[in-house]
């Protein structure tokens, strides 16, 4: 029920599930939005200052991997490994955090688990600090990683929102379906969190590529200054974890408490 003591009205979504519509939902997509401005800045910098290799795109990082091996490239090999492990040590973080308990457009533990993600940032951010922003092969290295530990609890944690094609960090899916749905397919509120995702991406990309060129000590006030503002509004706008989720469809089970 809503502040009204009105049901959520309840929408179809691309992947076949449905989602609550209204405020709830609106205020959801923009928070979600601005943690692609974290994730952009992020990977900008560690392909410019960290060894040339991404802390969210995993796809990309595969790639590189295998570039690293055709060429005999061992220093983006072992860059590209540490940034593979610390974001799959990240997921498996992100996602227990966020657990799988709790109703709710925004559940309350997905604040939890971006506060997690804000601890490791500060201490990339202490990290990034200590080294003038110029780091060093063995100091990039131990970056590299505590940011791509950050990017994996992001991602984990935006997963466990539950909607189909919602993501901060692998947006390749997000720019297909972009595409796909040029011809009129799909519901347009999604078309436009889709655009919005891409679009803040790029902006942070730019920004933090901006910075790591020309003013790298202002590098961790981007990453951490867009997530803690998520991290407050959600905190105000989602105290008792939004509107309720939509109840499963006949036949299927509600997935035990984590």
């Amino acid at each position: 029920m809503d502040g009204a003591g009105r049901s959520p009205e309840v929408r179809p979504t691309p992947g076949g599930g449905s989602e609550p519509a209204g405020d709830a939902v609106r205020r959801r997509d923009v928070l979600v939005t601005l943690l692609a401005l974290t994730t952009g800045a992020t990977d900008a910098v560690s392909f410019i200052r960290l060894g040339g290799v991404f802390t969210s795109v995993m796809t990309g990082n595969i790639v590189l991997l295998g570039v690293s091996a055709g060429h005999r490239a061992a220093s983006l090999a072992v860059h590209t490994g540490v940034a593979f492990a610390g974001y799959v040590l990240g997921v498996l973080a992100g996602t227990r955090l966020a657990g799988r308990d709790g109703g709710g457009v925004w559940p309350a533990r997905v604040t939890l688990a971006l506060l997690a993600e804000a601890g490791i940032l500060a201490v990339f951010a202490a990290g990034w600090e200590t080294t003038g922003g110029h780091p060093g092969e063995a100091a990039q290295l131990a970056l590299v990683g505590v940011a791509a530990l950050a990017m994996g609890a992001q991602s984990g944690t935006v997963r466990h929102l539950g909607v189909p094609g919602l993501s901060t960090t692998y947006l390749t899916g997000t720019l297909t379906g972009i595409v796909a749905g040029l011809g009129g397919h799909g519901p347009p509120r999604v078309a436009w969190r889709s655009l919005g995702l891409v679009f803040t991406l790029a902006v942070g990309a730019a920004a933090g590529a901006v910075l790591a060129t020309e003013a790298p000590l202002g590098v961790p006030g981007l990453q951490l200054g867009a997530l803690v503002a998520v991290i407050a509004a959600a905190t105000v706008w989602f105290a008792g974890g939004g509107a309720p989720s939509p109840p499963a469809p006949p036949g299927r089970r509600p997935a035990p408490p984590g």
